[in-house]
């Protein structure tokens, strides 16, 4: 059986190694904050003291960190991924970067010896825990059909996309979307709210009509009881958007409502809410209209 590294243990992380070893897989795992992995070693991982032991331990390391910039530390800093490098190694990088930024990762693991894939992922650690997440996978299709046994152990779909960075486009234009859903019905819930009606009269109705979405029919109502319990935090959706707006201008893309969308989390952000789950925009546009 294939051994899997795992380097990043937050939310979405540890979810996806403790199916693994749920799964019957062998995992080493590796994150700055050692606490983070306390779950996991109790499941059965062992827990390394850099990516570089990982690395040198493993067959398959799947890279699960917060941006580009530590993705970047991980693979390529001193006790880094690169360091432990060995035959037939494979890098998998499920965090959400730029485009242009994972490309030019697989050039230089490419140029190092080391197959790699990107493997961004739609859902949260909810349905990570049971192998539920939907899955898109780019890189080289001999290296994916490799390791495609243990991604249709990680998400119950798995689309293969092709060439370097085309999961990370779709993955950004994913979370667009759930960006500008969350805030709808925010606004939406806020706009009944003060007409007067019970939001959950709003929901009903909406969840009832063709644009009922997963996020109207299940989180809205935890949303309008002012739970906000993080399965994916407002500052990682935010910092997302930046990525969003960024990678739309390297496209030659005009996208003006996410650049506005941008701006909203981002004073959502400043208003202390980064925490929270990404639906509690619902918080700060709820203190907009009491202001």
């Amino acid at each position: 059986m294939v051994k899997v590294g795992l380097v990043g243990t937050g939310l979405l992380g540890e979810a996806v190694g403790l199916h693994l070893l749920e799964s019957g897989f062998s995992l080493m795992a590796y994150n700055r904050t050692r606490s983070k992995t306390k779950n996991l070693e109790k499941n059965g991982a062992v827990i390394a003291d850099t990516p570089r032991h990982v690395a040198e331990s493993s067959d398959l390391i799947i890279t699960c960190v917060k941006d580009g910039d530590a993705v970047e530390q991980v693979l390529f800093g001193e006790d880094g991924i690169v360091a432990g490098k060995h035959e037939g190694m494979m890098v998998a990088e499920m965090s959400t970067i730029n485009p242009k930024s994972a490309i030019q990762n697989s050039k230089r693991l490419e140029t190092e010896g080391i197959n790699s894939l990107e493997i961004p992922v739609m859902g949260g650690p909810n349905v990570a825990i049971h192998g539920k997440l939907v899955l898109m996978a780019s890189g080289e299709k001999d290296v994916f059909e490799a390791y495609k046994e243990v991604l249709d152990v990680i998400a119950n779909e798995v689309f293969f996309l092709g060439k370097s960075g085309s999961a990370h486009s779709i993955k950004l234009a994913m979370n667009l979307q759930i960006s500008l859903l969350a805030l709808a019905l925010s606004e939406g819930i806020t706009l009944t709210r003060k007409a007067g009606f019970d939001p959950e009269k709003f929901l009903e109705i909406l969840n009832s009509t063709y644009f009922k979405t997963g996020m109207s029919e299940n989180k809205a109502y935890k949303m309008i009881k002012d739970e906000f319990e993080p399965t994916f935090t407002l500052k990682n959706l935010q910092k997302d958007l930046g990525i969003i707006t960024a990678a739309a201008k390297d496209f030659g893309a005009v996208l003006p409502i996410a650049e506005r969308a941008n701006e909203i989390y981002r004073d959502a952000l400043d208003a202390g809410l980064g925490e929270i789950d990404y639906t509690g925009i619902l918080a700060y546009i709820k203190k907009l209209s009491e202001d």
